[in-house]
C-alpha cells in the first residue's frame, strides 16, 4: 500500500487556485474600468478641444480685425520715420555747412570732383575731410539697410551703392597722395638718432604710421612706432635700399565686397567668384607681387583695386531691403564650397579649399563666418621719391610725373636657405574685443578675398594686446574673427521698466548684453565678459537700433544673426511666419508685458514657438513663480500646462484655457485692466524700437 493522500495540502492548492483566479479577474476588471475611464476621459477631452477649436474658428476673425487695428502703430513709426527723413533733409539743406546730401547726385558729384582736384593736401587735412565721407556713407548704408522698399527705387539702390564705393576709394586715394606729399619731404624730418624719417598720426578713424629708409644702413631694418604700437623687421635687402613702409590702419573695412561691410539684414545667396567680372591678377602671391612692378605706379594699382570692388556692389541688392522683408528669413542658402577645418594658432579657421590641387592650395576665407574685426591695416612698401639736395643757396629736388610707386620687392634667400620674409606687429584696437585668437588674412584683390596663405609665425599676446606674424610680401591685413561665435543665446529677457521704456538682456556665450529702449532710441546700458564691464566707449550713449547694432558689431559683439547664421549655428529652425509674427506681438505688448527663453522652445518644432510671459508692472525682473508658458504658431496660440522644471515637454493646455489667434487676446484673458490700459496707450516708436531688436536678434530662433 503506498501513502495516503494528503488530503488537507489538496484542499488548500485548490482554494490558491481559485483565490489567483480571482484576483485576475478582479484586475482585468479593475483594467477594463480604467480603460474607461481614460476613454472617457480622452472623449471629454476631445469634446472640449472641438468646442474650444470651434469657439477659436468663430473668434479667429474678430480677433485678427482688432489686433490689424493696434497693428496700425507699425505704420505710424513707418510714416514718422519717412518725415523724420524729410524733415533732416530739410534743416540740412538750411543748414548750409558745407557737406553734401549723399542723396543728390549733383551735390555728391561735386563734393567728390573738388575734393578729387585739390592734391596737395596732407595727412592731417585727409583726416579732417575723412570724418566727413565717413558720415556719408553711413548716411547711405543706413538708408540702403533701414528704407522700406516703397520709399527709394532699385534705380537708386544702385546708385547709392556706387557713390559708397566712389567715396571709399577716393578717401584712400587721398590717403596715397597726402603720403606722396609727405615723402617727398622726408629728408625734413630726419630722426637724429637714425637719420632715417618717421612718424605716426592718430585719430579717432585712422592711424597713419610711416617710415622712409634715408640713409639706408642693415643695422636700421626694424622699427617700431611707439605712439601706434605698429612694428616692422624688414630683411636685409630692403634695409639697403630707397623704401618707404608704411601701416595704415583704418578702423574701418573699405575693403571687402560691399554686401560684407553692410551686413545688416540677411543676405540670401553668396557671392562667388564666378559671378564678379575680374580685373587682372595684380600679382598677390608670395614671391611674384612685385616681379616687373618697376614701372608701375600706385594709381594703376588702385585703378584695378578700384574697378574690381565695384563688382561686389550687385550683391548688396540681395540685402538692401527693409526690416519688413526679414519674414523670408527661413530661406535657407546653398554651399557651394567644401568647408576645411583649418588649425589657427590652436583655433580652428574656417576657410575654403581653393581648386587646382597644388600641394599648399591657397586658402580662401569664408567670410560669411569669419569677418574682419577691428578695421583693416594697409601695410605697403613704397618707393622712395627723390630727396631735395642743397646745392649753394638752393635747394633742388628732381620731380616725377607718377603717383605714389609700391616699391618693386621680391623677396629672396635668408642666410638660413628660407625665404625671405617681413615680421609685422600690430596693436589691436582698444575698442574691440576679440573673444578668440583673431586669425589673420590678406586681401587679394583679383580674386575680390581674403586669404591665410602667405603668412606664419603668428604670435597673439593677449594681455598686451598685439599680434606678430611674418609675410613672404606685403599685404593688406586683417584681423578675422568668427561671427557666430557668441551663438547660441543662453538666455534672454524682455521687460518694461516704464511709460515707452523697457530692458532688453541678451546672455550669449562670451558676454551678457543689456539694452535700454526708449521711445525711437536704444541705449547700451553693458557689456559683461568674465564678470567684467567692458566697450565703456559705446555705452550710456542713445542711438538708433539699426546704429546700436552696428556699434556692437563693430565692437566684436555680435549678437545678430545673418539668413545664412543657420548653417553655422547648430539651432533649431524656426518658420520665419511663426517667428515674424511672435516678433510683431511681444512688440505691442511690450508696454506691460515681459517675456524671456523657454528652453522647450526647441522641442515644439519648426513651425512652433514658445516662450515664457508674465505680466510686469513693477521693476525688476519677473519671478519664476509668475512665469507662464506659451506656443505660437503664427495662426493659433495657447497657454501651456508645462513649466520650466517638468520633465518632458507637452501641448497640454493650461486649465480653464483657451486657444486664441493672437497673443494679444490670450494674455488679455488673464490680465489686469491696468495691464492692458499700458498696451493700448504704448508709444509707437517704442513698439517698433522692440520689434527691431527681438527682429535683429531673433531670440525665437538662436536660444
Amino acid at each position: 500500500m503506498g501513502p495516503k493522500p494528503n488530503k488537507k495540502a489538496n484542499g488548500k492548492s485548490r482554494k490558491s487556485k481559485k483565490g489567483e483566479e480571482k484576483l485576475k479577474e478582479e484586475a482585468l476588471l479593475q483594467a477594463e474600468q480604467e480603460e474607461a475611464e481614460r476613454l472617457e476621459k480622452e472623449r471629454l477631452h476631445q469634446e472640449h478641444l472641438k468646442k474650444l477649436e470651434a469657439k477659436y474658428q468663430g473668434e479667429r476673425e474678430s480677433e485678427l480685425a482688432e489686433l490689424n487695428s493696434l497693428e496700425q502703430k507699425f505704420l505710424s513709426a513707418q510714416q514718422w520715420k519717412m518725415d523724420y527723413r524729410e524733415q533732416a533733409k530739410w534743416e540740412h539743406y538750411l543748414s548750409c555747412d558745407g557737406t553734401p546730401d549723399p542723396t543728390v547726385p549733383q551735390e555728391i558729384n561735386t563734393f567728390m570732383s573738388l575734393w578729387h582736384d585739390n592734391q596737395d593736401e596732407d595727412v592731417q587735412l585727409v583726416m579732417e575731410k575723412e570724418e566727413v565721407v565717413l558720415n556719408l556713407i553711413e548716411k547711405l548704408e543706413s538708408l540702403l539697410l533701414e528704407t522700406s522698399p516703397d520709399e527709394i527705387t532699385e534705380k537708386q539702390r544702385d546708385q547709392y551703392q556706387e557713390f559708397i564705393l566712389q567715396l571709399q576709394d577716393l578717401l584712400h586715394k587721398k590717403y596715397n597722395e597726402a603720403t606722396q606729399n609727405l615723402l617727398k619731404t622726408a629728408s625734413m624730418y630726419e630722426d637724429a638718432e637714425t637719420g632715417n624719417m618717421h612718424t605716426a598720426i592718430k585719430d579717432k578713424n585712422s592711424t597713419f604710421c610711416i617710415w622712409a629708409n634715408l640713409k639706408k644702413k642693415a643695422r636700421f631694418k626694424s622699427h617700431v612706432f611707439q605712439e601706434a604700437g605698429h612694428g616692422f623687421d624688414l630683411p636685409k635687402s630692403l634695409a639697403l635700399s630707397s623704401v618707404a613702409v608704411r601701416v595704415l590702419h583704418t578702423r574701418y573695412d573699405h575693403v571687402s565686397p560691399l554686401w560684407v561691410q553692410c551686413q545688416g539684414l540677411p543676405r540670401q545667396e553668396a557671392s562667388h567668384s564666378e559671378e564678379l567680372e575680374h580685373p587682372k591678377d595684380t600679382g598677390q602671391e608670395p614671391g611674384e607681387e612685385e616681379r616687373g612692378r618697376e614701372d608701375s605706379s600706385m594709381p594703376a594699382a588702385e585703378e584695378t583695386f578700384s574697378n574690381g570692388r565695384k563688382e561686389s556692389a550687385v550683391s548688396l541688392k540681395e540685402n538692401s531691403s527693409n526690416t519688413d522683408d526679414a519674414k523670408e528669413t527661413e530661406e535657407e542658402t546653398e554651399k557651394n564650397s567644401d568647408i576645411l577645418d583649418v588649425t589657427s594658432q590652436g583655433e580652428e579657421a574656417p576657410l575654403q579649399e581653393e581648386a587646382g590641387g597644388r600641394e599648399e592650395a591657397p586658402r580662401v576665407v569664408d567670410v560669411q563666418q569669419l569677418v574682419p574685426l577691428g578695421g583693416v591695416y594697409h601695410i605697403a612698401a613704397l618707393q622712395l621719391p627723390p630727396q631735395a639736395r642743397d646745392v649753394g643757396d638752393w635747394s633742388m629736388v628732381e620731380l616725377l610725373d607718377v603717383g605714389l610707386e609700391l616699391y618693386p620687392y621680391s623677396p629672396g634667400e635668408a642666410e638660413d636657405g628660407t625665404q625671405e620674409t617681413v615680421q609685422i606687429t600690430l596693436r589691436l584696437p582698444d575698442n574691440v574685443i576679440y573673444f578668440k585668437v583673431p586669425v589673420v588674412a590678406r586681401w587679394e584683390p583679383a580674386g575680390q578675398q581674403w586669404r591665410t596663405d602667405g603668412i606664419s609665425n603668428i604670435t597673439y599676446e593677449a594681455e598686451e594686446k598685439s599680434i606678430s606674424f611674418r609675410m613672404g610680401a606685403f599685404y593688406t591685413v586683417a584681423l578675422l574673427q568668427d561671427a557666430h561665435l557668441n551663438l547660441p543665446y543662453q538666455a534672454w529677457e524682455l521687460h518694461p521698466t516704464g511709460v515707452d521704456e523697457g530692458l532688453f538682456t541678451v546672455t550669449a556665450v562670451f558676454a551678457t548684453v543689456q539694452i535700454q529702449i526708449k521711445d525711437n532710441q536704444c541705449m547700451l546700458s553693458s557689456v559683461v565678459v568674465e564678470e567684467e564691464k567692458v566697450l565703456s566707449h559705446i555705452t550710456g550713449k542713445w542711438m538708433s537700433p539699426f546704429a546700436l547694432r552696428e556699434a556692437l558689431k563693430g565692437a566684436g559683439v555680435n549678437i545678430f544673426p545673418a539668413g545664412y547664421s543657420p548653417e553655422y549655428v547648430p539651432v533649431p529652425r524656426k518658420a520665419a511666419p511663426a517667428e515674424v509674427k511672435a516678433y510683431e506681438q511681444m512688440a505691442l505688448l511690450a508696454a506691460a508685458f515681459a517675456f524671456a527663453r523657454s528652453k522647450w522652445n526647441g522641442e515644439a518644432g519648426p513651425e512652433r514657438v514658445v516662450f515664457k510671459v508674465s505680466e510686469h508692472l513693477t521693476a525688476g525682473s519677473a519671478k519664476d513663480k509668475d512665469w507662464s508658458l506659451y506656443m505660437f504658431s503664427g495662426e493659433k496660440v495657447q497657454n501651456l500646462k508645462l513649466t520650466e522644471t517638468s520633465e518632458a515637454f507637452s501641448e497640454e493646455l493650461e486649465e480653464e484655457s483657451e486657444f486664441h489667434s493672437t497673443l494679444y487676446h490670450m494674455l488679455k484673458d488673464s490680465a489686469s485692466n491696468k495691464a492692458m490700459g499700458k498696451v493700448e496707450r504704448a508709444g509707437f516708436l517704442f513698439i517698433d524700437s522692440v520689434y527691431q531688436l527681438l527682429l535683429a536678434t531673433r531670440v525665437l530662433a538662436y536660444s
